[in-house]
């Protein structure tokens, strides 16, 4: 993984795993756990934002967060929604300084997050942005921990221009345990035409440039994320694996920003990376 740092999921795995109910400790933040769940999952649902809820996590606390992340995707599994694939967030050294942390972090997609066919509703939505990213579609399933970038560049079959569309429960009022409870800010996902990803790809030095009505409102390359996308999808190998749900072969994997993400509004937009067909999008009201 060339020296990128891990989560560590080992502090609150008793939560996860619902064990030692007899702990009063465990029990409490276990029922915590569930009220922040409770909370994220009735804002997305009806469209209104709520208060931070780091306040009600142990600080910092990402297995925590990672623990009612979950609870509000088995949800939504049991609803009938299918996992498509995962999205890593906070690739930027930047950004990651402004949270306080020295990783990434990831979310999950679902069948229903998918707005490929063009058409983002933003009805429903609270604070909603836009980011562009380069998807990868996953040849067989990662099962093996330490697996360097680019020693999974055997595991892609596929790569395409993509966009994520990002949304805040807090509107942005966030830390780490925030993002991550609320499943990375991640509320849905477009993804344009797939093309065999090779050797000759060369995505870290593939030039991005997302417009709005024309206009070059983000900008950025494919180094932007750890370097090579291929790096973003190690760190997020490895995450999946310790926290037992490994990635699978025909996932899509949103592998992080290549610039800023920008405000969504009512309008057309472009993503265009340098070698690829550009993906249209249009947000309505």
């Amino acid at each position: 993984m060339g020296g990128f740092a891990t989560i560590d999921f080992t502090e609150g795995a008793a939560v996860r795993d619902n064990i030692a109910m007899e702990n009063p400790m465990t029990a409490t933040l276990e029922a915590t756990i569930r009220s922040v769940a409770d909370q994220l999952l009735e804002a997305r649902r009806l469209g209104t934002p709520i208060a931070a809820v780091r306040g009600h996590l142990p600080p910092k606390d990402v297995a925590a967060a990672y623990a009612v992340q979950k609870i509000n995707i088995d949800r939504l599994l049991a609803e009938g929604r299918r996992r498509v694939g995962r999205k890593i967030g906070l690739t930027s050294e930047a950004v990651q300084r402004q949270l306080g942390v020295d990783a990434p972090d990831f979310g999950v997609l679902l069948n229903h997050m998918d707005f490929s066919a063009g058409v983002i509703p933003l009805k429903g939505l609270i604070a909603p942005r836009i980011e562009a990213e380069f998807a990868l579609r996953l040849a067989r399933d990662i099962t093996e921990p330490g697996l360097s970038g680019a020693a999974l560049a055997s595991f892609v079959e596929a790569v395409a221009v993509s966009a994520e569309i990002v949304d805040s429960a807090t509107k942005w009022d966030i830390d780490i345990v925030d993002t991550i409870a609320d499943n990375a800010s991640s509320c849905g996902f477009a993804v344009g035409e797939w093309r065999p990803y090779g050797a000759d790809s060369k995505l870290p030095e593939r030039t991005m440039r997302l417009l709005c009505d024309g206009e070059v409102i983000s900008r950025g390359t494919g180094a932007a994320t750890l370097g090579d996308p291929l790096n973003a999808l190690a760190w997020l190998a490895d995450a999946s694996i310790e926290v037992g749900e490994p990635l699978r072969a025909g996932e899509i994997i949103l592998s992080g920003a290549l610039g800023p993400m920008v405000s969504l509004t009512a309008a057309e937009y472009r993503v265009e990376i340098d070698g690829f067909d550009p993906l249209v999008l249009r947000a309505v009201a």
